[in-house]
């Protein structure tokens, strides 16, 4: 009996450990996916739910000159906002065709790591997780990627 108590207690904890892992990664995939929609469609609310507002981005822009890279601008939370506007007013929507890849790396009990590939290139995003939401903290990307989509 004591050999099955433990068994069903081992079995109980690793699928709750599972349970827990898989609705935390497909989190983080949401906000990933938010972050690129919000961008993509102008939609301020998917930027929203998924953005810290002490967001810190930046990246590196290839210049067709010279071949190298240049830093660009940070952009923070209502830089972010802002920008999702101007496409939205502009109606400059990513192709049906643009990337819209996310690959998450790794899942703690309150941060996680992914990578998303969309139209302007490549971004490694850093996640924290508040109360049972996943949100975007960091990003570093680079761009663009070899065979623009936008």
């Amino acid at each position: 009996m004591k050999k099955l108590s433990i068994l069903i207690v081992l079995f109980l904890t690793v699928s709750f450990t599972y349970a827990q892992s898989d609705s935390d990664k497909k989190g983080v995939e949401k906000a990933c996916m938010n972050y690129i929609e919000g961008f993509y469609e102008g939609d301020e609310a998917k930027l929203k739910e998924s953005l810290q507002p002490t967001l810190n981005k930046f990246g590196f822009w290839k210049d067709k000159k010279t071949g190298e890279y240049k830093q660009q601008d940070y952009m923070a939370y209502e830089k972010a906002l802002a920008y999702a506007r101007n496409v939205l007013e502009k109606k400059q929507f990513a192709k049906p065709e643009a990337p819209k890849e996310v690959q998450v790396f790794d899942v703690g009990h309150v941060i996680a790591s992914a990578k998303v590939r969309a139209w302007w290139g490549i971004d490694y995003i850093l996640l924290s997780k508040r109360g049972d939401k996943w949100m975007i903290e960091q990003v570093i990307w680079e761009g663009p990627l070899e065979k623009p989509t936008h």
